[in-house]
């Protein structure tokens, strides 16, 4: 009697349990298949719904943790990573992003050929740490390279090759000349070297820079037809500057894809000619006292004026007596000019 009872008592408790999944995030509905758990290094956190990133942010590191094969987006910002040891991506040679912001790295302490067998890699950013130099052994697939708020003085041949290049971030360090650091750089279409000790621009810029921020260095002058191979520069700025109309050459801004023009901070007296097609210009705290409306129009008809939609000469030497006659069929797109 009690041999009978046994398996009907087992079946019943098995009929009942298995009405529940208890691992349904775990199993395909339909098949039943366990899916593939994210290898993770056990400092770091592997999204389940993002199995190739590894979030090692804010962690307190003080270095790189294990990185598994099949990583491709890397985050270690914000720790207190002071070096980057060799053999730190040995495993990891697919890595498309390395965010390295916020931490403590030093150039000396940077693995040498660390970078170069990362032969995917499209994105590094060493931002806000203490490089003295450029990285070397760069891959040439970078697409993104940040390294501002650093303390590098020197560039060096680290930028040899990167004809991939599309966005250079060096705002904010110690550079005093880049001289010819940039050319070779054919896809460059992004360059910020505001905020440094730059006393002249770039000898050989990259032709393709769409964005040009020089803000914030100590430039008094710009060579004759420097922009000329720069065919598609939309954006210029060079506010906080040392500018001079004696070291402007008189056509020098004549750019026809021009759109935003910043020369806000100098010492000009005098607005500069710039091409028909600007739509911004910012020229306030200058010592302009004069207004010429030919800086803007050469010839005004139905056809010929300015588009330039915003102006900007407030704390200058001009008052509204200065405003020219013509200036509204000269700046007739304009919505706001102060002064």
């Amino acid at each position: 009697m009690k041999l009978i009872h046994l398996p009907i008592f087992a079946l019943l408790v098995s009929s009942i349990l298995c009405q529940y999944d208890y691992n349904d995030e775990y199993y395909d509905p339909v098949g039943y298949q366990v899916l593939p758990y994210p290898v993770c290094s056990v400092e770091c956190d592997c999204p389940l719904n993002f199995p190739t990133a590894m979030y090692c942010n804010h962690r307190k590191l003080k270095t790189i943790p294990t990185v598994p094969a099949q990583i491709k987006y890397l985050y270690l910002q914000n720790n207190q990573l002071t070096g980057i040891q060799s053999g730190a991506f040995e495993n990891a040679t697919n890595l498309l992003w390395l965010v390295l912001d916020n931490n403590q790295i030093t150039s000396d302490n940077v693995g040498k050929n660390i970078f170069s067998k990362l032969k995917s890699l499209e994105r590094l950013y060493i931002n806000a740490n203490n490089l003295t130099d450029v990285v070397r052994s760069l891959p040439k697939s970078l697409v993104e390279l940040k390294l501002s708020l650093n303390r590098i003085s020197k560039i060096g041949n680290s930028l040899k090759g990167l004809e991939n290049l599309t966005t250079l971030l060096l705002h904010d360090n110690n550079l005093n000349d880049v001289g010819g650091s940039l050319s070779g750089l054919k896809s460059l279409a992004y360059l910020d070297l505001s905020g440094n000790k730059l006393t002249k621009l770039p000898d050989d810029p990259p032709p393709a820079v769409e964005m040009l921020y020089i803000n914030n260095n100590q430039i008094k002058s710009i060579p004759k037809d420097y922009f000329n191979k720069m065919s598609i520069l939309q954006y210029l700025r060079m506010a906080h500057n040392e500018l001079t109309n004696e070291g402007i050459p008189e056509k020098v801004f004549n750019i026809t894809s021009l759109i935003e023009l910043d020369l806000a901070f100098n010492e000009l007296k005098s607005i500069p000619l710039v091409n028909e097609n600007l739509e911004n210009m910012y020229l306030q705290a200058n010592k302009i006292d004069t207004f010429d409306l030919n800086s803007f129009c050469r010839v005004t008809s139905p056809q010929d004026f300015s588009r330039i939609r915003h102006l900007r000469l407030d704390g200058n030497n001009l008052t509204r007596g200065s405003l020219p006659y013509g200036m509204a069929q000269c700046l007739r797109l304009a919505g706001e000019v102060s002064f």
